[in-house]
């Protein structure tokens, strides 16, 4: 049954459930559960309709309306369950719908007019009924769901067809809730399957085992996470270190192959240099410098 969203309850307990034009089953509901709290009388005099007071005509078999003067007291209280039931309907609308029914005369009038005018004859009824069937017939639980939101949605589809007069028995229900879990839960609901007893499970014990299977499934979980980052940063760490060695051995090749060209490493203390660098810029003579030239100290002498 859909509720009106974000609806804060803003009433009185003591005023009627008030009805703008929209979310109509879902008020109904209301008000009917507020005038069976008020008196479990109007609500007869809503579903058949309001007391007709008669009397016999002397001997005759001939049965009249009695007249007003000749209403008794609990005559008179009999008519008032009319007005007490029509009175709390008409406090429960707003003017447009106030406008709708503000032709007639007794509570059951107007409460078949409301409902005629948001539901819609039996065959749009019908139609309803097996629209929302179909949905119910559909119904699965998503992935990433949890079982509380499953049992919201879930049961706000049994709610419209209780609205609409359709209701499914409980142990058909049960089997439907059971079945309408993905690939991941088919162990535990294997489990319930054998070892509950499915005429006596409630609903709520079932949805409540559920509950408590998911709680652990999600402990359990969140104990997997901390090794799942810790292996992550392991996997990482050795690829980076598989990065680097291939980072060495592309540098090591490269190194090898330009040795290879340059005709291999030179010696330890050889010199590649050419050996004009050894020679005296001023004689030309190898094995001293210039100023250690003997042409050189004869020119100072």
């Amino acid at each position: 049954m859909v509720a009106p969203p974000n609806f804060e309850e803003v009433q009185s307990m003591y005023r009627p459930p008030r009805f703008n034009g929209q979310y109509y089953r879902w008020w109904k509901t209301r008000m009917h559960d507020f005038i069976m709290a008020e008196d479990s009388k109007l609500w007869d005099v809503i579903c058949d309709g309001p007391f007709v007071l008669t009397k016999n005509v002397g001997d005759l078999p001939l049965i009249m309306p009695k007249t007003r003067k000749e209403y008794t007291d609990a005559d008179r209280k009999a008519v008032e369950k009319n007005f007490r039931a029509k009175k709390i309907l008409v406090y429960g609308i707003g003017p447009d719908e106030y406008n709708r029914i503000s032709a007639y005369q007794s509570a059951k009038e107007i409460w078949e007019a409301l409902q005629t005018a948001h539901e819609g004859t039996t065959q749009v009824k019908q139609s309803k009924i097996d629209m929302i069937t179909t949905e119910y017939e559909l119904f699965r639980m998503k992935d990433d769901e949890s079982i509380q939101d499953m049992q919201t949605r879930f049961t706000s589809i049994i709610n419209e067809l209780h609205s609409l007069s359709e209701t499914i028995p409980r142990n058909k229900l049960m089997r439907k809730i059971l079945n309408i879990y993905p690939s991941s839960w088919e162990s535990k609901v294997n489990v319930i399957i054998e070892a509950k007893d499915l005429q006596e499970l409630t609903i709520d014990e079932l949805v409540g085992n559920l509950r408590t299977y998911e709680m652990k499934k999600k402990i359990d979980s969140e104990r997997r996470e901390p090794k799942k980052e810790k292996n992550l940063v392991l996997k990482a760490e050795g690829k980076n270190s598989s990065e680097k060695d291939c980072d060495m051995a592309y540098l090591t090749k490269r190194f090898q192959k330009m040795v290879r060209r340059n005709g291999g490493i030179p010696k330890r203390g050889s010199s590649s240099r050419p050996k004009i660098y050894d020679l005296c810029h001023k004689c030309g003579n190898p094995g001293y410098f210039i100023k250690e030239c003997p042409l050189l100290k004869q020119e100072h002498f």
